[in-house]
């Protein structure tokens, strides 16, 4: 049966039965580039396995399908193109040939209330896994997070994140969905879209791309510790984030909420502040940044 929660940017839930194959990625990352921030070790134990796929409709989908036919993870499941992408709430997802379009099966073994938080675990992940591709110039607009799920370059969105969770038999499984992009832009409505090739001296290939994020992936699950380290987390996510006092926008279904980012409570949900000096703390909703004044 499906599980839904919206806590921290889970989205709707839904498992298709069927299966495909495909051959394993052993593709290397390529020669270590001294000059650039310091990862985890270049081969986490815990890495998973990689499943390369040319095309397939969408990652997400052939992760639940592999899990309805047994497949318990953890297993990235990558695709050279998704024809029918999708993002969080139901939105969809271009993802044309050159980007990266990902999807981390697993069973998380936490309890179903720390499952949220594998929303800002992935974001930490994937900050990690994108930093080291940069061109350090003193000029460039920052990379950092906006709660609850995507990566920005500036004020511009580079990447997305989609959790979705399942009970399969007697196994809770989630499916971590990532689209980064590298080659490519697509636009999206409302928001400012950028991509890696336009701040990197070398673009990764989507198969490096991936490793360096199996294995920055793998690093946080494990302080993550099933929810355990959450503390952690929360601390390492607030440090890559807006920072605080950054003008936003929430609108969680009922209007939007005009004010000032400043933090996460304990639990990760985003506090905002009105100008009115009203606090209001937000488990879910879509986040707008005001554009920064140059």
């Amino acid at each position: 049966m499906p599980v839904k929660s919206d806590d921290a940017g889970v989205g709707a839930h839904r498992c298709r039965p069927s299966r495909r194959g495909a051959a394993l990625n052993d593709e290397a990352v390529g020669p270590v580039r001294t000059d650039l921030p310091r990862l985890p070790p270049p081969m986490h134990p815990k890495t998973p396995r990689i499943l390369q796929l040319v095309t397939v409709d969408s990652t997400q989908a052939e992760a639940q399908r592999r899990a309805a036919a047994g497949e318990r993870g953890p297993l990235w499941i990558s695709a050279g193109q998704q024809t029918q992408g999708r993002g969080r709430s139901g939105r969809a997802w271009a993802s044309p040939s050159g980007n990266l379009a990902a999807t981390l099966l697993l069973r998380p073994q936490a309890p179903l209330a720390m499952l949220p938080q594998l929303s800002l675990v992935t974001g930490v992940a994937a900050i990690d896994a994108v930093a080291p591709f940069l061109a350090r110039q003193p000029d460039a607009p920052p990379l950092r997070l906006k709660w609850p799920n995507d990566l920005l370059i500036g004020d511009a969105k580079l990447a997305g994140i989609l959790i979705e969770t399942s009970i399969i038999g007697v196994d809770t499984l989630a499916m971590i969905g990532i689209g980064i992009n590298i080659a490519e832009a697509p636009p999206v409505s409302g928001r400012d879209v950028t991509r890696l090739a336009d701040h990197s001296n070398t673009p990764p290939p989507p198969s490096a791309l991936l490793q360096s994020l199996s294995n920055s992936m793998a690093h946080w699950l494990e302080i993550w510790s099933k929810g355990a380290g959450f503390t952690a987390i929360r601390t390492a996510w607030l440090a890559r984030a807006l920072p605080e006092g950054a003008s936003i926008t929430v609108n969680a279904g009922d209007g939007p909420v005009h004010g000032s980012f400043v933090g996460l409570d304990m639990d990760g949900a985003l506090l905002l502040l009105e100008p009115s000096g009203h606090r209001r703390r937000f488990s879910w909703g879509d986040v707008s940044v005001l554009p920064t004044k140059n």
